[in-house]
């Protein structure tokens, strides 16, 4: 790479992509590479800059996440967040103790304005916390320049050396003026140019797909969401002529979406196939309750229709998936704590036939395969359509599937996504949950014991954190009285308040 390049070093943190993915939004080129990677490949890449990111574990146990403590004397500008920053003082002679208050979310502190991290923002800031470590005795030459009611060093700074660390996780969209704060260090501590775009990374995956594929022919599994969709279209710039699509309707999609795929697709320069699974798998995945069985049940049928078509092609070597960022990272990559596993990512079989896996978007997070896809030229409906789970309706029916209750669920989430859009109400995903919970309701004069819908949206840009989107009162009591009144089976609604953390976006 011709570009300047800023190392993000991981320590098994669930936020890592997002640091890299921050420091591409400021304009510099970002790669990821272990947290104990060997000082001569990092003296290699001849960075302007490191980022060390945060981990679950206590720096102080034997046998946690380290990095060679000569990487804080190549004179390369350090960040060190959370464990980060705690692995920091470890190493340079300070101490890390365990918290008499552990902090978890946003989390009012005060930082030092002369401090180059806090440049430009005011003294009163908010940080997102999540730690029960934090450091008690500064290494020498460290001063401090933060901290909270329950955390004396919640930044420190070593200006000579150029080292800098947070307590707090400044890249996710719960500290507000995060972005700054990385974007001082990069261009006031690392003096970054600016010199990285999506255009130069569109170029970078296209040379790699290229390298990766050869002449061999890739099968994808398009699905008409934004990821296959983007997927599909860089695939088709980088290997003309040699993609095949396939669709396979699992019975699981919302409502008429199996039919909006195929009109959508089936005119454009692909080789489109659609494959009717529904009984398939419905058979399979009855009795199952366990979200995790249910995501590998999928994934992994998913991949056995794919190879089922393939034979029909020939010896075709690849199979193409959209997997993101945000998926590798809740699915445990790099060691970090396994949230759930996705199925592009976790429900894969061991003995699958292909040759292997063309990922080109799994270095990106959702705002960014957006942004790709306008790139590539992709009409606006699907460039902004919101997320929507490999597994489909089946991590969003609570409990076992049945066919009764995923036409209830998709009756109840059209009528939900009809009238956000007659509303114009502002919220990045939305969506509705068949819940395992049945109540008493009532219906005319009649008596009724039916299940309750949970309705779900969230404001977001990267979808690793998210807050719920205030939809007015009035525009949630209109849907709460037309899905029981218009969808049989179906007796309370309620509204998911949920931030993420400490949840999720989809509930399984």
């Amino acid at each position: 790479m011709s570009y300047q390049t800023v190392i993000v070093l991981d320590f098994g943190g669930q936020y890592k992509e997002l640091i890299a993915r921050r420091v591409r939004e400021c304009g510099v080129y970002s790669v990821i590479l272990p947290g104990d990677v060997d000082l001569e490949r990092i003296k290699s890449m001849a960075p302007i800059g490191i980022i060390l990111t945060g981990g679950p574990d206590s720096v102080y146990r034997e046998g946690a996440p380290r990095c060679d403590k000569a990487l804080f004397d190549l004179g390369v500008p350090i960040l060190g967040i959370c464990y980060g920053l705690q692995l920091m003082v470890y190493s340079t002679g300070g101490t890390v103790s365990p918290c008499d208050v552990s902090e978890y979310g946003r989390t009012e502190m005060t930082v030092d304005t002369a401090c180059v991290l806090f440049r430009g923002l005011a003294a009163s800031q908010i940080g997102l916390m999540s730690h029960t470590d934090q450091v008690s005795v500064l290494p020498e030459g460290f001063r401090n320049a933060g901290s909270t009611d329950h955390c004396p060093n919640a930044a420190i700074a070593n200006d000579d050396r150029r080292l800098y660390g947070v307590q707090f996780h400044p890249e996710v969209e719960n500290t507000p003026n995060g972005t700054t704060m990385i974007h001082n260090f990069l261009y006031q501590v690392c003096g970054a140019t600016g010199d990285y775009d999506m255009r130069d990374y569109e170029a970078v995956m296209i040379e790699q797909i290229r390298k990766q594929v050869g002449s061999e022919h890739v099968i994808l599994g398009l699905s008409g969401g934004v990821d296959s969709s983007v997927c599909a279209a860089l695939l088709a710039k980088a290997i003309p002529g040699q993609l095949h699509c396939i669709f396979v309707d699992h019975g699981l999609m919302r409502k008429n979406e199996g039919d909006e795929v195929e009109a959508a697709f089936s005119g454009r320069d692909l080789d489109f196939i659609r494959v009717n699974a529904e009984a398939h798998f419905l058979e399979k995945l009855k009795g199952v309750t366990d979200p995790e069985q249910k995501r590998k049940i999928i994934g992994a049928e998913f991949v056995r229709m794919f190879e089922a078509e393939s034979a029909k092609l020939g010896d075709v070597k690849f199979l193409a998936q959209g997997t993101i960022y945000p998926d590798v990272i809740e699915s445990g990559a790099w060691n970090s704590a396994t949230i759930k596993s996705h199925h592009n990512v976790g429900g894969l079989p061991d003995d699958i036939r292909f040759t292997g896996l063309v990922e080109p978007l799994r270095g990106l997070f959702k705002d960014e395969v957006r942004a790709l896809g306008r790139q590539l030229g992709l009409p606006k409906a699907f460039v902004e359509r919101q997320p929507f789970p490999g597994p489909g309706l089946a991590v969003r029916v609570i409990g076992e599937i049945t066919k009764e209750k995923l036409d209830m669920l998709r009756d109840a989430d059209a009528i939900f996504r009809e009238e956000m859009a007659k509303a114009s109400a502002v919220a990045d995903q939305y969506f509705a949950v068949l819940t395992d919970t049945k109540s008493v309701g009532v219906i005319g004069d009649f008596r009724t014991y039916g299940y309750t819908v949970a309705l779900r949206a969230v404001r977001t840009t990267d979808f690793m954190t998210c807050t719920p989107a205030d939809l007015g009162f009035d525009l949630l009591t209109r849907v709460a009285s037309r899905i029981p009144n218009e969808v049989k089976g179906i007796s309370r609604v309620v509204y998911d308040i949920t931030g993420k953390p400490p949840g999720t976006i989809e509930w399984e």
